[in-house]
Protein backbone atom coordinates (compact mmCIF):
# COMPACT_ATOMS: atom_id res chain seq x y z
CA UNK A 1 0.00 0.00 0.00
CA UNK A 2 1.06 3.84 -0.98
CA UNK A 3 1.32 5.70 1.95
CA UNK A 4 -1.25 8.80 1.97
CA UNK A 5 0.68 11.58 2.21
CA UNK A 6 4.72 12.57 2.15
CA UNK A 7 7.44 10.06 3.67
CA UNK A 8 7.09 9.77 7.44
CA UNK A 9 10.49 11.20 8.48
CA UNK A 10 12.25 9.51 11.76
CA UNK A 11 13.60 11.66 14.62
CA UNK A 12 15.18 10.50 17.72
CA UNK A 13 16.49 12.21 20.85
CA UNK A 14 20.29 12.46 20.88
CA UNK A 15 23.19 13.89 23.13
CA UNK A 16 21.30 12.58 26.31
CA UNK A 17 24.70 11.58 27.89
CA UNK A 18 26.45 14.12 31.06
CA UNK A 19 30.17 13.77 31.32
CA UNK A 20 30.74 10.01 32.24
CA UNK A 21 27.07 9.17 32.71
CA UNK A 22 25.68 7.47 29.66
CA UNK A 23 22.31 7.54 28.30
CA UNK A 24 21.28 5.95 25.12
CA UNK A 25 22.94 4.10 22.00
CA UNK A 26 23.47 7.12 19.99
CA UNK A 27 25.98 5.32 17.71
CA UNK A 28 23.95 2.85 16.40
CA UNK A 29 20.90 5.04 16.59
CA UNK A 30 21.95 7.90 14.07
CA UNK A 31 22.45 6.25 11.03
CA UNK A 32 18.80 4.55 10.99
CA UNK A 33 16.93 8.03 11.72
CA UNK A 34 16.48 11.21 9.63
CA UNK A 35 16.54 13.58 12.36
CA UNK A 36 18.81 14.34 15.00
CA UNK A 37 16.88 16.07 18.77
CA UNK A 38 20.58 17.05 20.47
CA UNK A 39 19.82 17.97 24.11
CA UNK A 40 21.56 21.47 25.04
CA UNK A 41 23.05 21.18 28.70
CA UNK A 42 19.50 21.73 30.55
CA UNK A 43 18.11 18.28 31.32
CA UNK A 44 20.85 16.67 29.96
CA UNK A 45 24.56 16.62 27.71
CA UNK A 46 27.39 18.96 28.36
CA UNK A 47 29.62 20.71 25.98
CA UNK A 48 31.76 17.70 24.93
CA UNK A 49 28.55 15.23 24.29
CA UNK A 50 27.18 17.64 22.18
CA UNK A 51 30.14 17.93 20.00
CA UNK A 52 30.37 13.99 19.92
CA UNK A 53 26.63 13.87 19.02
CA UNK A 54 27.09 16.91 16.23
CA UNK A 55 30.02 14.41 14.68
CA UNK A 56 27.20 11.53 14.27
CA UNK A 57 24.83 13.55 12.76
CA UNK A 58 27.61 15.02 10.36
CA UNK A 59 28.74 11.19 9.53
CA UNK A 60 25.21 10.17 9.13
CA UNK A 61 23.82 12.79 7.14
CA UNK A 62 21.22 13.39 9.49
CA UNK A 63 19.53 16.91 10.15
CA UNK A 64 20.03 18.56 13.51
CA UNK A 65 17.39 19.81 15.92
CA UNK A 66 17.75 21.69 19.11
CA UNK A 67 16.33 20.08 22.15
CA UNK A 68 15.67 22.85 25.06
CA UNK A 69 14.35 22.07 28.34
CA UNK A 70 14.04 23.33 31.54
CA UNK A 71 16.41 23.79 34.17
CA UNK A 72 15.77 20.48 35.53
CA UNK A 73 19.14 18.39 35.05
CA UNK A 74 18.79 16.14 38.43
CA UNK A 75 14.85 15.37 36.99
CA UNK A 76 15.57 15.01 33.11
CA UNK A 77 13.46 17.90 32.44
CA UNK A 78 10.71 15.59 33.16
CA UNK A 79 9.13 18.45 35.89
CA UNK A 80 7.17 21.44 34.70
CA UNK A 81 8.00 24.93 36.36
CA UNK A 82 6.88 27.70 37.13
CA UNK A 83 8.42 30.26 34.49
CA UNK A 84 7.52 33.20 32.89
CA UNK A 85 7.36 33.46 29.28
CA UNK A 86 10.35 35.87 29.15
CA UNK A 87 12.02 32.95 31.17
CA UNK A 88 11.07 30.44 28.40
CA UNK A 89 12.14 32.83 25.66
CA UNK A 90 15.41 33.62 27.59
CA UNK A 91 16.03 29.30 28.16
CA UNK A 92 14.59 28.38 24.65
CA UNK A 93 17.47 31.06 23.08
CA UNK A 94 20.28 30.13 25.19
CA UNK A 95 19.86 26.43 24.26
CA UNK A 96 19.56 26.93 21.00
CA UNK A 97 22.26 29.31 20.98
CA UNK A 98 24.79 26.81 22.82
CA UNK A 99 24.43 24.09 20.38
CA UNK A 100 24.22 26.17 17.14
CA UNK A 101 27.64 27.66 17.86
CA UNK A 102 28.92 24.19 18.44
CA UNK A 103 27.42 23.19 15.28
CA UNK A 104 28.61 25.84 13.01
CA UNK A 105 32.48 24.69 14.36
CA UNK A 106 31.71 21.14 12.51
CA UNK A 107 30.17 22.80 9.62
CA UNK A 108 26.57 22.26 10.72
CA UNK A 109 23.74 24.30 10.97
CA UNK A 110 20.21 24.22 13.14
CA UNK A 111 17.10 22.46 11.15
CA UNK A 112 14.95 23.06 13.57
CA UNK A 113 13.56 23.42 17.29
CA UNK A 114 11.72 20.54 19.48
CA UNK A 115 11.38 21.12 22.92
CA UNK A 116 11.94 18.15 25.76
CA UNK A 117 9.55 16.69 28.16
CA UNK A 118 7.64 18.79 30.27
CA UNK A 119 8.44 21.81 28.35
CA UNK A 120 7.00 19.73 25.52
CA UNK A 121 4.27 18.65 27.12
CA UNK A 122 3.32 22.33 28.86
CA UNK A 123 3.62 23.96 25.47
CA UNK A 124 0.83 21.75 24.31
CA UNK A 125 -1.05 22.48 27.35
CA UNK A 126 -0.81 26.12 27.72
CA UNK A 127 -0.67 28.38 25.24
CA UNK A 128 0.82 30.84 27.38
CA UNK A 129 3.90 28.58 27.62
CA UNK A 130 3.58 28.24 23.28
CA UNK A 131 3.64 31.35 22.33
CA UNK A 132 6.80 32.19 24.66
CA UNK A 133 8.49 28.57 22.75
CA UNK A 134 7.22 30.41 19.77
CA UNK A 135 8.71 33.76 20.65
CA UNK A 136 11.90 32.58 21.22
CA UNK A 137 12.23 30.60 17.93
CA UNK A 138 10.60 33.56 15.97
CA UNK A 139 12.92 36.08 17.70
CA UNK A 140 15.96 33.66 16.76
CA UNK A 141 15.65 32.56 13.36
CA UNK A 142 11.67 32.63 12.29
CA UNK A 143 13.02 29.48 9.36
CA UNK A 144 13.57 26.88 12.08
CA UNK A 145 10.61 24.70 12.14
CA UNK A 146 9.05 24.11 15.37
CA UNK A 147 8.03 20.41 16.28
CA UNK A 148 4.97 19.96 18.26
CA UNK A 149 2.70 17.17 18.76
CA UNK A 150 0.34 15.97 16.15
CA UNK A 151 -2.82 15.77 18.12
CA UNK A 152 -7.13 15.49 16.77
CA UNK A 153 -6.73 19.28 16.31
CA UNK A 154 -3.75 20.36 14.26
CA UNK A 155 -5.37 23.50 13.03
CA UNK A 156 -5.37 25.62 16.29
CA UNK A 157 -1.97 25.29 17.03
CA UNK A 158 -0.64 25.74 12.98
CA UNK A 159 -3.34 29.05 14.11
CA UNK A 160 -1.03 30.80 16.97
CA UNK A 161 1.97 29.72 14.92
CA UNK A 162 1.15 31.67 12.25
CA UNK A 163 0.90 34.32 14.42
CA UNK A 164 4.52 34.48 14.88
CA UNK A 165 5.93 33.37 10.94
CA UNK A 166 6.99 29.91 12.31
CA UNK A 167 6.64 26.68 10.64
CA UNK A 168 5.87 23.64 12.32
CA UNK A 169 6.73 20.13 12.26
CA UNK A 170 3.98 17.82 13.11
CA UNK A 171 5.43 14.56 15.23
CA UNK A 172 3.81 11.51 16.08
CA UNK A 173 5.00 9.02 18.57
CA UNK A 174 6.32 5.35 17.89
CA UNK A 175 6.35 3.82 21.63
CA UNK A 176 3.69 6.32 23.47
CA UNK A 177 0.42 5.46 24.15
CA UNK A 178 -2.53 8.53 23.10
CA UNK A 179 -5.50 9.11 24.52
CA UNK A 180 -8.86 10.22 22.72
CA UNK A 181 -7.56 14.08 22.41
CA UNK A 182 -4.08 13.04 20.24
CA UNK A 183 -2.11 13.95 23.70
CA UNK A 184 0.56 11.74 25.45
CA UNK A 185 -0.99 9.06 28.16
CA UNK A 186 1.50 10.91 30.82
CA UNK A 187 4.56 8.21 31.75
CA UNK A 188 3.13 7.85 35.49
CA UNK A 189 0.26 6.50 34.28
CA UNK A 190 0.01 2.32 33.86
CA UNK A 191 0.75 1.56 29.96
CA UNK A 192 2.11 5.03 28.90
CA UNK A 193 5.34 3.59 27.13
CA UNK A 194 5.17 0.37 24.60
CA UNK A 195 7.85 -1.64 25.44
CA UNK A 196 7.03 -4.68 23.11
CA UNK A 197 9.10 -4.26 19.82
CA UNK A 198 5.88 -5.92 18.11
CA UNK A 199 3.39 -3.32 19.23
CA UNK A 200 5.50 -0.68 18.45
CA UNK A 201 6.44 -1.71 15.03
CA UNK A 202 2.55 -1.89 14.41
CA UNK A 203 1.87 1.75 15.72
CA UNK A 204 4.44 2.80 13.26
CA UNK A 205 3.52 1.31 10.53
CA UNK A 206 0.05 2.30 10.95
CA UNK A 207 0.48 5.98 10.95
CA UNK A 208 2.86 5.61 7.72
CA UNK A 209 0.34 3.43 5.95
CA UNK A 210 -3.01 5.43 7.28
CA UNK A 211 -1.94 8.11 9.36
CA UNK A 212 -3.99 7.00 12.19
CA UNK A 213 -3.51 5.19 15.88
CA UNK A 214 -5.78 3.47 17.80
CA UNK A 215 -5.90 5.49 21.48
CA UNK A 216 -5.44 3.70 24.86
CA UNK A 217 -9.10 3.73 25.00
CA UNK A 218 -9.61 1.53 21.66
CA UNK A 219 -10.81 4.80 19.45
CA UNK A 220 -9.04 5.26 15.65
CA UNK A 221 -7.45 8.70 15.83
CA UNK A 222 -6.63 10.15 12.47
CA UNK A 223 -3.26 12.20 12.73
CA UNK A 224 -1.05 13.74 10.13
CA UNK A 225 2.41 13.63 11.27
CA UNK A 226 5.11 14.86 9.52
CA UNK A 227 7.18 12.45 11.41
CA UNK A 228 7.64 10.19 14.31
CA UNK A 229 9.85 10.19 17.48
CA UNK A 230 11.91 6.78 18.15
CA UNK A 231 14.01 5.98 20.92
CA UNK A 232 17.11 4.13 21.68
CA UNK A 233 17.75 3.58 24.86
CA UNK A 234 18.25 -0.32 25.01
CA UNK A 235 18.59 -3.11 23.00
CA UNK A 236 14.98 -3.25 22.74
CA UNK A 237 14.48 0.10 21.97
CA UNK A 238 17.05 -0.08 19.06
CA UNK A 239 15.81 -3.45 17.84
CA UNK A 240 12.42 -1.49 17.10
CA UNK A 241 14.18 1.64 15.34
CA UNK A 242 15.97 -1.14 13.11
CA UNK A 243 12.83 -2.87 12.15
CA UNK A 244 10.93 0.30 11.54
CA UNK A 245 13.52 1.88 8.87
CA UNK A 246 13.47 -1.73 7.17
CA UNK A 247 10.03 -1.09 7.11
CA UNK A 248 9.85 2.36 5.57
CA UNK A 249 12.58 1.66 3.16
CA UNK A 250 10.23 -1.11 2.13
CA UNK A 251 7.14 1.03 2.01
CA UNK A 252 8.70 4.23 0.57
CA UNK A 253 11.03 2.22 -1.99
CA UNK A 254 14.52 3.23 -0.34
CA UNK A 255 17.04 1.67 -1.07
Amino acid sequence: MSPPYKRLLLNCDMGESFGPWRMGRDEEVMPLVDMANIACGFHASDAVTMTRTLLLAKQAGATVGAHPSYPDLVGFGRRSMQCSPVEIVSLVQYQMGALAGLARAQGLSLGYVKPHGALYNDMMNNRDVLRAVLEAVAAYDASLPLMVLATADNASVAKVAREFGVSLLFEAFADRAYDERGLLVPRGREGSVYTEQARILEQSLRLAEEGTLVTQSGKVLALAPDTLCVHGDNDESVNAVREIRMAFNRLYGAA
